[in-house]
């Protein structure tokens, strides 16, 4: 499953945080938030899980299972990013990714 998130991640009222395993984050380029970047969420074998584009804000958020997996950011005018992160059930991975 996944979502894309507000400014600061969508609220997760109502979630039990402790029972999942969160990628958010914000996409950049020069210190500004990138609107209508997409992120792919890749297994650890490169294979395509999910994608969201990021908001108004860079903002994205992924519910992801446990474990390492790899998030590719697409946005106009630049080279693919890749960025490796670990997924923790009952954590949120906070991601910065400059493009």
């Amino acid at each position: 499953m996944s979502c894309a998130a507000g400014y600061g991640g969508a609220s997760v009222a109502g979630v039990d945080v402790s029972r999942e395993s969160i990628i958010e984050g914000v996409v950049v380029r020069d210190h500004q938030p990138v609107g209508g970047a997409y992120v792919r969420l890749l297994d650890r074998g490169g294979e395509f899980a999910a994608e969201v584009p990021t908001n108004d804000t860079g903002r994205f958020r992924f519910f992801a299972a446990p474990g390492s997996w790899t998030l590719r950011t697409l946005a106009p005018g630049v080279a693919a990013v890749d960025t490796r992160v670990t997924a923790a059930r009952g954590d949120v991975a906070e991601v910065q990714v400059a493009v």
